[in-house]
């Protein structure tokens, strides 16, 4: 090819994005997609757009450590650089053959994200990301790479640089520029910097090794000691500000062997597995710990069954009742908060609205609890994979140093679910049956998003570890808790639930192999993936292939409980449904493990009697369910409770009781506990209250009876636990990390409309061709005939031609458009601008311009 059939060069960003073809804009656009909402309306408004500063942050955040450390040293590099000098900066002057490997790879990704464009010979860096990744007195280089000598010697007055030329042993020059260009040539040449510096004291090398990598600034007295002065002498320490020397870039470079970067880390750190176990132990584990998850939430809402904690004014859970609600569980409270939250992902809980606003289990719990137990674990799982409120923040302070409350505002943090996403990928890359060393996950984390750690929500909450790898730890004991893994390693339903049914070896997972608890078993990527969550559709797909996957090896529900002689029951396993509310009516729990114990006492029995139920009920329930013979202590319990309940009714006076034994009545009165009470005597077989009817039963209940409610009518009320419900409440949405990724029908749409309207911004018409009056980009102007006759002319021909119109609200455009009908003072056309067929009225039409040929 000749040198005139080869493409110029790009000139800006926007030339360089006209140059792509659809597929890598709609590539850019996936990546970066704040870059298309709105849509652009041609490529020079989405390369400006892809340059605001906004969008230069949120690119970097999402760049690895490598190609981060690629993009400072093209922020230290000339403008613009070669790639060979990109090389040197990275690799150094002995070559760094991990580097040169991914260096293509890193620039790829840089030119991807439109962070760097032009050719090989002529990278440029966007101008705003060299902006924030420049080193500057008040913004450092994250390099630790000063100022260059032309920019430290700036403020210099031109005798003083002469003065240092004559100290290196350079002749002087006529003006300051060439002085500095000498300086620079000296500092640039291995061979005689060596020889200059061969001559530095002692001291001096160590004042320059400790500046070498940063920060380059020192501070210098007003009469510097001999070795700091050797250095000033020649221009090896150049002064900034009164009292305050800087190391030249190009004296840095020498010193690090032309490296940018002290240590380049071009592979990802690998994850090791510190611990190893059977598959089948795994799979065991996680399935314990996804029937534990599932009886902990039940236990929690039916503890919430008649209206749970109040709602905080400013929202979500006190303190108290947070403790309270730990108590219950016999978890600790930051487990409790966890639960509490996952269960409110998930729709089961949720405010009441009422005037005194409780919490309380929704429509959709009684919904959930009759599914199968794997469908119920696997939307649990789902919620928490994809939540953006996140637990382990419960009990911080936020920015305006407000305790963070469950339940409460303040607990999204949008990059929880790809984190999520992101730690069990890389637990699902190791082999099976192998726990993570969680040092090296946070590890790799670090390296794929060095900068997410700097986010002013992070810094606010003064955390000592950014929030990404925060979110990291409390994933790993999430998953554990929920069954997501079993003993630390990924479990058959967690790989399923994420999308990966099978341990994916293209990476190189398969690398090492497990011979026992304790090996490192190192996971080897060739190129470091970022997965983000799955779309919605993909999502509920692996969600029920994790059920799928979890339900053999759940066992089933026993129908049989092993009674014994000390009024306990044991349940060896999980409960069918209608013997499991039995037995948690007529019994309390005592102790939860691989077998759950139920005691029976006196106030679990009449607890089951005032539900309706009756001894004789109760002996059958008993008879049928148990595996044992029904301990003959037990019978005496129910039948001793079962003779004295109901024998006082209490009813609405305020209050009253009554009973048809007066010596029970007379009982009551003589005892001094029924004194708050406020009783007296209506009837020998009645007693009037002060107390509310409530109030009257506990009260006679704490003094050893066993009174029934009863209705106006006299009949016994029966003290069903009709459960509290919300309205229907709808599970809380998840705040997205910024504008979602659009999906290829809207990419495909976007790229089109982006076309359409560069073409109609940069088609070149004969007007300009001809070297008529007026600029390019300009919408053209013609009289009305010449407008008319021209659109007829190419209605005719079937040419496109450039217009000028401005619409009902006064907004001019310029569009290129085909047209096929020109009749009633409107012309019917094909708009290339819009992609579509559209009328426009010719009095809104300001001129029209043929296309030149593409020859011309």
């Amino acid at each position: 090819m000749s040198t005139e059939d080869k493409p110029a060069a790009p000139r800006s960003l926007a030339e360089a994005l006209r140059a792509r073809d659809d597929a890598s804009l709609a590539a850019l656009l996936r990546s970066r997609p704040d870059l298309v909402t709105p849509v652009p309306t041609d490529l020079t408004q989405l390369a400006t757009r892809a340059g605001t500063r906004a969008s230069v942050v949120r690119a970097l955040e999402r760049l690895d450590r490598f190609a981060l450390q690629t993009a400072e040293a093209l922020a230290v590099a000339a403008d613009p650089a070669t790639y060979g000098e990109l090389s040197g900066l990275m690799a150094g002057d002995d070559g760094d053959p991990d580097v040169a490997a991914a260096l293509p790879r890193a620039l790829g990704a840089l030119r991807a994200q439109a962070l760097v464009w032009g050719a090989d010979d002529r990278l440029r860096l966007v101008r705003t990301a060299r902006e924030l990744l420049a080193p500057s007195p008040q913004h450092p280089s994250p390099t630790g790479l000063g100022p260059t000598v032309r920019e430290a010697t700036a403020g210099m007055s031109p005798g003083r640089v002469q003065e240092v030329l004559a100290a290196v042993g350079l002749p002087s020059t006529h003006d300051a520029v060439s002085a500095v260009d000498a300086l620079t040539g000296l500092f640039t040449d291995r061979a005689r910097m060596a020889e200059l510096l061969a001559d530095a004291p002692g001291e001096s090398r160590q004042v320059l090794d400790r500046l070498v990598w940063g920060p380059p600034y020192g501070q210098v007295t007003h009469d510097p000691a001999a070795h700091l002065r050797w250095l000033l002498d020649r221009g090896l320490l150049l002064p900034t500000a009164p009292g305050t020397v800087v190391l030249p870039r190009e004296v840095a470079l020498h010193l690090r062997a032309g490296r940018a970067h002290r240590t380049p880390e071009p592979l990802p750190p690998p994850v090791t597995a510190g611990a190893a176990y059977r598959p089948q132990v795994v799979d065991g584990a996680a399935a314990g710990q996804a029937l534990a998850a599932l009886g902990t939430v039940e236990e929690l809402l039916k503890d919430w069954d008649e209206g749970g904690p109040a709602v905080l004014r400013a929202g979500g859970l006190s303190v108290r009742d947070l403790k309270r609600t730990a108590v219950a569980l016999d978890v600790p409270e930051p487990e409790a908060a966890f639960w509490v939250e996952l269960a409110y992902a998930a729709g089961l809980v949720a405010s009441d609205g009422e005037a005194d606003e409780r919490y309380a289990a929704t429509p959709a719990y009684d919904e959930w609890r009759e599914l199968p137990p794997e469908l119920r674990w696997a939307r649990l799982a789902e919620a928490w994979l994809l939540a953006t409120r996140t637990s382990g923040l419960v009990g911080s302070r936020d920015a305006k140093d407000r305790a963070l409350s469950a339940l409460g505002a303040g607990l999204d943090r949008s990059a929880a679910p790809e984190v999520r996403h992101r730690v069990l990928a890389l637990l699902a890359r190791l082999p099976e049956g192998a726990a993570p060393d969680p040092e090296s996950v946070l590890a790799r984390l670090r390296w794929e998003r060095p900068l997410r750690g700097a986010r002013r929500e992070e810094r606010a909450e003064g955390a000592a570890e950014d929030l990404r790898l925060r979110l990291a730890r409390w994933t790993l004991a999430e998953a554990d808790l929920l069954g997501v893994t079993g003993r630390g390693a990924l479990a058959a339903p967690g790989r399923a639930l994420i999308g990966a049914p099978a341990r994916e070896a293209a990476d190189g997972a398969g690398d090492g192999t497990v011979s026992g608890p304790g090996d490192k078993l190192p996971v080897h990527h060739r190129t470091p993936p970022a997965p983000e969550p799955l779309p919605p559709a993909e999502q509920a797909v692996a969600t029920a292939a994790a059920a799928r996957v979890l339900a053999p090896l759940l066992p089933e529900p026993l129908d049989h409980v092993l009674l014994q002689a000390d009024l306990t029951a044991v349940a060896p396993g999980p409960l069918r449904r209608p013997l499991a509310e039995l037995l948690d009516m007529v019994a309390d729990v005592e102790s939860k493990g691989g077998a759950t114990v139920y005691r029976f006492t006196p106030g679990s029995v009449r607890r089951a009697l005032d539900s309706g139920q009756s001894a004789a009920d109760l002996h059958a329930f008993l008879a049928r369910y148990s595996r044992t013979p029904v301990p003959q202590p037990l019978t005496y319990l129910i039948d001793d409770v079962a003779r004295r309940h109901g024998r006082l009714r209490v009813g609405a006076a305020s209050a009253y009781v009554r009973c048809d034994d007066d010596a029970t009545l007379d009982e009551i009165l003589a005892d001094k506990r029924a004194a708050g009470l406020g009783l007296r005597r209506l009837a020998p077989t009645v007693l009037a209250a002060r107390a509310d009817p409530a109030a009257l039963l506990e009260g006679l209940r704490g003094m050893g009876f066993a009174p029934a409610a009863e209705s106006a009518g006299g009949d016994v009320l029966i003290a069903r636990a009709d459960a509290r419900r919300t309205p229907p409440r709808t599970a809380p949405e998840p705040v997205p990390d910024g504008p979602p990724v659009p999906d290829d029908a809207l990419l495909t749409a976007a790229v089109r409309a982006i076309r359409a309207g560069d073409l109609a911004a940069t088609a070149p018409h004969r007007t300009e061709a001809a070297g008529a009056a007026g600029t390019a980009g300009e919408p053209p102007r013609s009289g009305a005939a010449e407008t008319l006759a021209t659109l007829q002319a190419a209605v005719l021909t079937g040419e496109a031609v450039w217009i000028g119109h401005v619409n009902a609200d006064g907004a001019a455009s310029q569009r290129v458009i085909a047209p096929v009908r020109v009749e009633g003072g409107f012309v019917t056309a094909y708009d290339h601008t819009a992609d579509e067929v559209r009328t426009f009225a010719l009095h809104r039409i300001t001129g029209v311009a043929e296309l030149a040929d593409d020859t011309d």
